[in-house]
Parts: structure tokens; sequence; C-alpha cells
């Protein structure tokens, strides 16, 4: 799988599981819900909708029902996120965490999400101190 105009590709951390995407998505959000940062460990996440038989997959996800409807896609080698389903609220479609993208910038992020659980000092970002690498 390679990157193209119309397609990104990613994978997990392990390489165990890698994917296609298109690029021109139906959103990409960056969301702060508490749900999706305690299961990536992370302050937020990236997420690109398309429709689910448009992401191509190589390996075999391991699935999560993190709420009644929700279903979080994972690495069972590497513990890495990369798909999300509900087929309650967007039936056919499936989210991508863009993070795991080969090219995360092949599609820009449009909006933040579920803010009103953002964390109070992702909105300072720009004021702190910012290093291009680790800080000797």
């Amino acid at each position: 799988m390679t990157d193209s105009p119309t397609r990104a590709t990613g994978q997990c951390h392990c390489g165990a599981i890698r994917y296609s995407m298109p690029t021109l998505v139906a959103h990409h959000a960056l969301c702060h819900c508490q749900d999706c940062r305690r299961h990536a460990g992370a302050p937020l996440v990236g997420w690109a909708m398309v429709s689910e038989d448009a992401v191509e997959v190589s390996g075999a996800p391991k699935i999560y029902a993190s709420s009644e409807h929700g279903r979080r896609h994972f690495c069972g080698k590497c513990g890495t996120g990369l798909f999300y389903t509900n087929e309650q609220v967007f039936p056919g479609q499936i989210d991508v965490q863009t993070a795991t993208l080969d090219n995360p910038d092949l599609i820009p992020a449009q909006v933040q999400i579920q803010t009103a659980e953002r964390i109070g000092w992702m909105e300072r970002l720009d004021e702190m101190p910012s290093f291009e690498r680790y800080p000797g």
C-alpha cells in the first residue's frame, strides 16, 4: 500500500495492521471527549470519517465495545487504536484515527468537537514553550 493523490495509507505501531483510505472524507474532527482521550491515552484524537467499504485493511483488528453501540478497533499485538464504528449514529461509516496515517498532512483537520470535555490546558498550547526536539 502506498499513498496516492486520492488515497492515504496508515498502520498500527508494530505494522501488523495496515490500511488504505480515501483522502476525500466526510469530516476530519479533533475530538476532546473523555472516552477518546482515555482509549488513546492522549489529550485529543483525530478522526476522519469515510464509508466503511472504502477502507482496505490488511490484518485483523480486535474490536472492543466501548459503549452500547460504539466499537473501537485496535491492533491486538501492539494496542494501537485505529478505527471507530457506531451503526446507530453513523451506519455504514468508519472513523479512522488520523494520527496513524503514514502522512497525516494528506487529510487536514477541519474542526474540533466535544470541546465541553477539553482539558483546560489544551486551550493554551500556543502560550507554552515549544521545542522541535526533546530539550537538552
